[in-house]
């Protein structure tokens, strides 16, 4: 069951990932429906659960021969499981919260038996960290389905106890261990999470307005919604996704598990938060594109952006690149300048988005080379 080398992105993969973007939309949803501060803090206890169960899968199918029958049929079944639990995301806080519970621990324990099977062919190599990855894992599981059963004014401590068990476990399982992973593959998979997340905030914000009344000021939000995603695209596809993958290649072999873990598994979370809040800014503005936007859906939107374009800077530090001083120069002034736009119609904030995002891709150009 394991890859003899390095392997493209499979099919089976992508299969896979479609279904978590899914639970991705369905997470913005339930965001925009819910816009408060504890609203926005339950989102983000679901975000990390779904995508704890994405990055643990992106490292159980990294070494794995995905041709082989069995690893195929793993994913699919872990694929069908996920998608009872991306369905059931906004039940998450509710009375049948083991709708998403069950499905998601399932999930994981596929992802976890598989990620066994598959190290254990690695011949001459330690096993003791995937064995301690998966052990410690089995803590934050438990937590996930006692937030499940409990009472939901209970549920987000039991949840938030279990993102800190996999924190622990992340770290345990890093220590001492030389990890077998294609940076060629963990790149191209986190890339391509990325690319649909946008796409998918994109759509949510088309399928919002489907049905409005054309007009001037829908369709000048319409513009400048798609110059902005497209300006998120280029900060993250133009060069960066390059020297992340090469930064990570060159990273010693003791370091390719902290490494994964700190600049693909932890700093991509809040990235793919970023697409969320974006998306949820950009449903809320379609839906009202000649109101003022609320200091909530300005918010969303300011830092949304700022979290996708400040953690893929991060996840390039961490991989040995050079700190991107222009993306914080220019992300400053755009908060300063949603700011001072917010009483206006939702299209000028878009636009001072696009300018600052236009900025960086000016300034850095090709980018700047890794150390």
């Amino acid at each position: 069951m394991r890859a003899p080398g390095g392997q493209p992105v499979a099919f089976v993969e992508l299969f896979f990932d479609l279904v978590f973007v899914f639970a991705i939309t369905q997470l913005t949803v339930l965001t925009a429906h819910d816009l408060t501060p504890d609203g926005i803090l339950r989102s983000i206890l679901l975000g990390w659960l779904i995508w704890w169960a994405w990055t643990q899968f992106t490292w159980t199918l990294n070494p794995a021969d995905t041709t082989h029958p069995t690893v195929r049929i793993i994913t699919l079944s872990a694929t069908a499981v996920a998608l009872v639990m991306s369905a059931s995301v906004q039940r998450a806080f509710g009375d049948d919260a083991l709708w998403f519970a069950l499905p998601y621990v399932v999930v994981r324990i596929l992802g976890l038996g598989l990620q066994v099977l598959v190290d254990l062919e690695r011949v001459g190599q330690s096993h003791a960290g995937v064995v301690r990855w998966a052990g410690f894992s089995s803590i934050g599981l438990a937590l996930v389905l006692i937030g499940g059963i409990v009472d939901p004014s209970v549920r987000p401590w039991i949840w938030l106890l279990a993102i800190v068990a996999d924190l622990v476990a992340a770290a345990m399982a890093g220590r001492n261990t030389i990890w077998d992973l294609d940076p060629g593959h963990l790149s191209e998979r986190h890339g391509l999470f990325v690319i649909i997340a946008i796409g998918e905030s994109l759509i949510i914000a088309g399928t919002a307005v489907a049905n409005d009344e054309r007009s001037f000021a829908l369709a000048s939000a319409a513009v400048a919604a798609i110059l902005v995603a497209a300006l998120l695209w280029w900060t993250y596809f133009g060069w960066l996704k390059e020297a992340l993958e090469e930064g990570y290649a060159a990273a010693p072999p003791e370091r390719n598990g902290p490494l994964a873990r700190d600049a693909f598994s932890l700093a991509h979370f809040p990235l793919i938060a970023g697409i969320v809040g974006f998306a949820v800014a950009l449903e809320e503005i379609g839906a009202h594109p000649d109101e003022p936007a609320s200091a909530a859906v300005i918010a969303s939107l300011g830092i949304g952006v700022t979290l996708f374009v400040a953690s893929s800077a991060l996840a390039l530090r961490l991989c040995g690149g050079r700190v991107l001083l222009a993306r914080v120069v220019f992300l400053a002034v755009m908060l300063v300048g949603l700011v001072l736009v917010a009483p206006m119609a939702p299209v000028w904030p878009l636009f001072v988005v696009a300018a600052a995002l236009l900025g960086i891709v000016l300034v850095e150009g090709a980018g700047p080379a890794t150390e």
